[in-house]
């Protein structure tokens, strides 16, 4: 049965991802992202069953008018995926304002935000799924505020996995391991991405040996949790990379 489910960060990277997979198969994205060129090319794409809405996840009111646009066009939301993050590497005493405030409000405040506007348009057998980091529990350094928001998020899903029970919505989290898509590279200053790689040496994690995978190698996940029976319910999955044999 078709589905109308929103994604945030849907102009980039997993995202984008999984609303070609939704499409292809047979469901309805409404594509929330801070860059309208982005998600605009996404809804070009992908046809009429698209819908671009941008979307600064940290701000109220973006996030209200967002959320408004995807009632008027859908009526109700079945899923929501709260995918948008701030991934940026550095110390927190050498850390703007800007910075610790950016990932904050988009990583750990966008996700509530989301999910309080999009709770009113649930009905019995929606689902929201958070999408968190390995971060979590691998000593990574330099990351301290990303650490930080998505334990925060996996402590959110928690709470509301048993505060919407009653109403018949899911929550799920999925830990994602480190992914990539072909052909893109990583976008983040050459210094810090530098200094981070160095400071995980230190801490024996060598980044260029750690396994990765594509963006495309995870939207089956997806499309299970999505499509779990009524009487079926999974409150966490963490994705790991590996090296192909």
């Amino acid at each position: 049965m078709s589905k109308v489910i929103v994604i945030t960060g849907a102009g980039v990277g997993l995202g984008r991802t999984l609303a070609r997979q939704f499409v292809a198969d047979g469901h309805r994205v409404a594509l929330l992202g801070r860059t309208q060129a982005k998600v605009d090319a996404v809804a070009e794409e992908l046809g009429e069953n698209a819908l671009a809405v941008p979307c600064d996840v940290g701000s109220v009111s973006s996030v209200n008018t967002a959320f408004e646009a995807v009632a008027e066009r859908f009526t109700n939301v079945d899923v929501l995926i709260n995918n948008a993050a701030v991934f940026e590497p550095f110390k927190l005493a050498d850390a703007s304002d800007d910075q610790i405030l950016g990932a904050v409000a988009t990583n750990l405040t966008g996700p509530m935000l989301c999910a309080r506007s999009a709770i009113p348009l649930m009905k019995p057998g929606a689902h929201i799924i958070n999408i968190t980091s390995e971060s979590v529990d691998v000593p990574f350094p330099h990351l301290a505020v990303y650490q930080s928001t998505k334990a925060g998020i996996e402590r959110l899903s928690k709470s509301l996995f048993q505060e919407l029970e009653p109403d018949g919505i899911r929550v799920s989290t999925v830990r994602a391991g480190s992914m990539y898509e072909e052909g893109k590279s990583w976008d983040v200053d050459p210094q810090a991405a530098m200094a981070f790689g160095e400071a995980a040496a230190r801490r024996g994690i060598h980044l260029r040996e750690k396994p990765l995978t594509q963006f495309t190698s995870v939207t089956g996940v997806f499309t299970l949790l999505i499509n779990l029976p009524a009487d079926l319910a999974i409150d966490h999955i963490s994705l790991k990379a590996r090296k192909p044999s």
